[in-house]
């Protein structure tokens, strides 16, 4: 499969989670669709794994529940709440691809990593994007209350906490053997938090199990198989970047399964922030350049340093 095809199904399997969480939340509590999703991803994932018998160091299954609570638990968690208060998907969308700003003020003191001027600025129009898309729902009619905004930003926060992990963690494992960890902590906590507030039994109606196989299957399964390909493909930098190219997508099937239009303030905002990243990343395949080496316009750039090879993440949509 071509770096283009990837990174299409990466755009297009990523965007199907907050499609996802809106069909699942339209039809019951986003504790109940969650812990669904995961007593489901868990079957599917945990049984596979299971027949292969495989055996994992203990360190390894600990540092692994941890990513998995984060990338999935603290995630997702927060996402689907978010939309199930109201929040757009396309804005949630669009909130939780900010990971690459987030990245690159970290990637320093945390990976030894710089960032270059360009893709400071590039990054900063992106979230002045994600402000103006925010200014407009938030003048919407039957907008979500203000602090729900906080959740996707909270969301994004935990998936980038579980990336820099896995980056680190001690004793690494594949991702056939990490996702099984992932799905079956995420279905312990979601179930236990679901079944705490009484709202463990779900709908009865179909379209909720339509929102359940949805999720599982487009969202964990296919989001989760393409970024792991992006990421073998193109790299974590081509990668992170792709989220930001997800909230458009989104905001097209929102419209077109919900007919949930945005307004023109918010596509500016979508149109700002697609530059910003344009901006953040053009040129970032290239080798970077030794320290001191002159562009073409005879200024110096800082090169980006790796210190390591690009992560293996476990992090799952």
């Amino acid at each position: 499969m071509g770096v283009t095809a990837v990174s299409a199904g990466l755009v297009a399997f990523w965007s199907s989670g907050f499609i996802g969480a809106e069909l699942g939340t339209r039809e019951a509590a986003a504790d109940t669709l969650l812990m669904w999703r995961f007593l489901a991803a868990a079957a599917l994932f945990g049984g596979g794994w299971l027949l292969r018998r495989r055996r994992l160091p203990r360190r390894a299954l600990g540092e692994q529940a941890v990513i998995g609570a984060l990338s999935q638990g603290g995630y997702l968690g927060a996402i689907v709440w978010a939309v199930g208060l109201g929040v757009p998907a396309g804005s949630a969308a669009l909130i939780a691809a900010l990971q690459p700003l987030a990245a690159g003020a970290l990637a320093g003191p945390l990976l030894g990593e710089t960032v270059t001027r360009r893709q400071w600025a590039g990054l900063a129009v992106g979230l002045a994007g994600v402000a103006l898309v925010v200014r407009d729902d938030l003048g919407g009619a039957g907008a979500a209350p203000p602090w729900a905004y906080a959740l996707p930003f909270a969301g994004m926060a935990a998936l980038l906490g579980a990336s820099f992990l896995e980056r680190r963690a001690r004793s690494p494992l594949p991702p056939a053997d990490a996702v099984p960890v992932h799905v079956l902590v995420s279905a312990v906590l979601f179930t236990a938090v679901a079944l705490a507030g009484g709202r463990g039994a779900p709908p009865a109606g179909g379209g909720f199990w339509l929102a359940v196989a949805w999720v599982v299957v487009l969202s964990t399964a296919g989001g989760y198989g393409f970024y792991w390909l992006s990421l073998r493909r193109s790299g974590v930098t081509v990668t992170s970047a792709l989220m930001y190219l997800t909230p458009p997508v989104t905001a097209l099937w929102a419209y077109a399964m919900f007919g949930e239009a945005p307004g023109p303030v918010a596509v500016a905002g979508m149109a700002v922030a697609a530059a910003g990243v344009a901006a953040a990343t053009l040129g970032t395949g290239a080798a970077p350049r030794p320290a001191g080496d002159q562009g073409r316009n005879g200024s110096a750039e800082v090169p980006v340093r790796r210190t390591r090879a690009e992560p293996r993440t476990g992090a799952v949509r």
